[in-house]
C-alpha cells in the first residue's frame, strides 16, 4: 500500500545514494608520477623527480652538488638536467591538470535548491525544490573511463617530455665538449701559424724569404685567429645551451667539461628487430593508441547524449498559509530535441575518431621509417668516425713524422713542416666533428627507439572537443 511519504522518499533516497557516488573521486597519493617514473626508467634508465615543496628542491641541490663539483660526463649532465630544468618541471603541471579532470568526471555537479515565495493578498505561498543532475550521473562513468585515457596519455606525454629532455642535454653536452676540443687545438694552430708568421717576416727583411711566400704564411695567421674566434663563439653558445638545459645560473655555470669527447667504441650496436621495438616502445605511438580509445568512448558517449542533454529529476515541498496540509511531489525537467537533433555533434565526433585513426597509422609509418633512418644515421656516423681514426689521422701524423725526420737531416726546411701543420688543420678538425656526430646519432637510434625522432612534432589532440557532450 502506497503511503503518502512514498514519492518524497524515493528523490531523497536518491539524492543521497548520488552524492554518495559523486564523493567517491579522489586524487591519487603521487598524482601518476610513479608511472612517469617507471616509463623513464625503463627507457633511459635515469630517475626523474617532480620539484613541489622546498624539501624536494633541498634533495635536487644535494643530488647535484658533487656532480658539479668535478668535470661532468654525459650521464651526470642528463642526470642534473632531469632533476633541475625548470621547463621540464613545469610540464609536468601538465599532470596533475588532467589528474583534476578525471577526479572532476567522477564527482556528480552540485544539485540545484530553489526558493519560491508568493503572496497573494492574505494567501502566502511557499515553494522548495532541489535538483540532481542524473543525465550526469549516468554518463559518469563512460566519462570518467574517457577522462582516464586522458590521464594516461598525459603520464605518456610527461615522460616522453623528459626522454626528450635528455636527449637535448646529450647533444648540448656532445656539442659544447666538441667546441671545447676545437677551441684548445685551433689556440695551438694560431701559435704555430704565429710563429711562421714572424719567422717569415724576419726572413723577408734579410732578403731571404718572397713577400708571396710571407703574405701566405701572414694569410695563414689570420685565418687561423679568425678561425679560433668563431671556435670560441661556438663553444659559448653550446655551453650556454648546456647550461639552459641543466637549469643552471648564478656559481654553478662554471662547471667543468672533459678536455676530449668519449673515445669511440670497440663496435658499432646491433640493434634487431629495430622496428618492432620502437612500435612497442616508443611513447609517441603508445600515445597515439591511448588517444584513439579515448576517441572511441568520446564517441559511444556523444552517441549517448545525443537526443537527451539535460535530464534533472529534483524533490518538490509546498506550503501554504491558508492551508493545513503541504504538496509534495516531484520534478522533472527534460530538454526537448525540437530543433537540435545532435547529428553535427555526432558527425563531428566521427570525424574526430576517424582523423585520429589515421595519425595513428601515421605514427607507426613514422616510427619504422624513422628509427630505420636513425639507425642509418648511427652506423654512418660509426664508419666516419672510425674512418677518421684508423685512417686519415695517423696518416697525417705519419706524414708529419716524415717530414720532421726530414727536417733533423736538414732535408727540408721549417717552412715545409708549417705548410704540412697546416694541413693537417682540416683533418683534426673534422676527426672532432666526426667524433661528434657519432654521439649525436647515438642520442638520435636511442630517441628513436623510445620516444620520438627530434625534431618531429606531435599534432594537438582534440581533446577538449571530444569530451564536451559530456558536460551537457
Amino acid at each position: 500500500m502506497q503511503t503518502p511519504f512514498s514519492l518524497p522518499l524515493r528523490p531523497l533516497a536518491l539524492a543521497v545514494s548520488v552524492l554518495f557516488l559523486g564523493g567517491c573521486a579522489t586524487f591519487s597519493q603521487d598524482g601518476g608520477f610513479s608511472k612517469v617514473q617507471s616509463l623513464t626508467k625503463e627507457r633511459i634508465g635515469k630517475d626523474v623527480t617532480r620539484v613541489k615543496s622546498e624539501s624536494d628542491a633541498a634533495t635536487v641541490e644535494k643530488t647535484i652538488e658533487p656532480l658539479l663539483a668535478k668535470p661532468l660526463s654525459v650521464d651526470d649532465a642528463v642526470t642534473i638536467a632531469l632533476l633541475n630544468n625548470r621547463g621540464l618541471q613545469a610540464d609536468y603541471a601538465e599532470l596533475g591538470i588532467a589528474e583534476a579532470n578525471l577526479v572532476q568526471a567522477g564527482r556528480l555537479s552540485n544539485p540545484l535548491f530553489s526558493f519560491t515565495r508568493l503572496t497573494r493578498g492574505d494567501e502566502l505561498s511557499i515553494e522548495r525544490q532541489l535538483m540532481l543532475p542524473i543525465m550526469n550521473l549516468l554518463t559518469m562513468p563512460l566519462a570518467t573511463k574517457i577522462e582516464r585515457r586522458f590521464f594516461e596519455q598525459a603520464q605518456l606525454r610527461a615522460a616522453s617530455d623528459a626522454l626528450r629532455v635528455a636527449d637535448e642535454t646529450r647533444r648540448a653536452y656532445f656539442g659544447a665538449v666538441a667546441a671545447q676540443e676545437t677551441v684548445k687545438y685551433m689556440e695551438q694552430v694560431k701559435l704555430s701559424a704565429e710563429a711562421g708568421a714572424e719567422l717569415a717576416f724576419k726572413m723577408a727583411q734579410v732578403g731571404n724569404w718572397s713577400k708571396l711566400a710571407q703574405a701566405r704564411e701572414q694569410t695563414f695567421y689570420a685565418d687561423a685567429v679568425t678561425q679560433l674566434a668563431r671556435a670560441k663563439q661556438t663553444y659559448a653558445s653550446e655551453r650556454e645551451r648546456l647550461t639552459r638545459l641543466m637549469g643552471l645560473w648564478g656559481n654553478k655555470t662554471a662547471f667543468q667539461l672533459p678536455d676530449r669527447l668519449p673515445a669511440l667504441p670497440a663496435a658499432p650496436r646491433n640493434v634487431t628487430d629495430i622496428e618492432a621495438q620502437a612500435l612497442q616502445n616508443r611513447l609517441d605511438v603508445l600515445m597515439a593508441r591511448r588517444e584513439l580509445a579515448g576517441l572511441a568512448d568520446s564517441f559511444n558517449l556523444t552517441k549517448a547524449t545525443r537526443f537527451i542533454n539535460v535530464l534533472d529529476v529534483g524533490y518538490v515541498r509546498n506550503s501554504f498559509n491558508q492551508s493545513p496540509k503541504r504538496e509534495t511531489g516531484y520534478a522533472i525537467e527534460l530538454n526537448v530535441p525540437l530543433f537540435d537533433w545532435g547529428g553535427a555533434r555526432v558527425a563531428r565526433a566521427e570525424a574526430i575518431y576517424m582523423q585520429a585513426v589515421d595519425r595513428a597509422a601515421e605514427a607507426a609509418v613514422n616510427a619504422r621509417s624513422e628509427v630505420r633512418e636513425a639507425y642509418v644515421g648511427y652506423r654512418s656516423a660509426y664508419d666516419i668516425a672510425k674512418h677518421y681514426r684508423d685512417e686519415v689521422v695517423p696518416l697525417k701524423k705519419r706524414i708529419s713524422d716524415e717530414q720532421l725526420l726530414r727536417y733533423n737531416g736538414m732535408l727540408t726546411s721549417v717552412f715545409t713542416l708549417l705548410a704540412d701543420a697546416r694541413s693537417q688543420v682540416m683533418s683534426v678538425n673534422a676527426s672532432i666533428e666526426a667524433l661528434r656526430d657519432f654521439w649525436i646519432a647515438d642520442s638520435s637510434l636511442q630517441m628513436a627507439q623510445t620516444s620520438r625522432s627530434p625534431g618531429n612534432t606531435q599534432r594537438n589532440s582534440n581533446t577538449a572537443a571530444t569530451t564536451e557532450p559530456a558536460a551537457h
